[in-house]
């Protein structure tokens, strides 16, 4: 998954845990609400002023929202694996080549 997607899924991840619409977080940060939907979606990055001003209302520093892998669900994890790995037999392999390296 590209930085755009991972960082609008954590947006998003944590929008929802403030209980905040996107309607509010626009109004906010003075967008429109199909911009916070395009940004959740990984289609748009923020602008830094405008992630500035989506940090301050959902109440989070920048670490928070570029902290990715350990809020993803484990069965998020397995389906973005194998899709992946389904697409990319090279990654196939090397994934299997540290599996074999970690699992003793």
């Amino acid at each position: 998954m590209n930085i755009k997607k991972l960082l609008g899924k954590r947006l998003q991840e944590i929008r929802k845990t403030r209980k905040l619409t996107q309607e509010q977080v626009a109004e906010f940060v003075e967008i429109e609400t199909s911009s916070i939907s395009n940004i959740e979606n990984g289609k748009y990055y923020p602008s830094a002023e405008n992630l500035d001003k989506i940090l301050k209302v959902l109440n989070v520093t920048p670490s928070d929202i570029f902290t990715f892998e350990s809020h993803l669900p484990k069965e998020e994890l397995i389906r973005e694996m194998t899709s992946a790995m389904q697409e990319d037999e090279k990654l196939t392999r090397l994934i299997y080549k540290f599996y074999l390296t970690v699992k003793y």
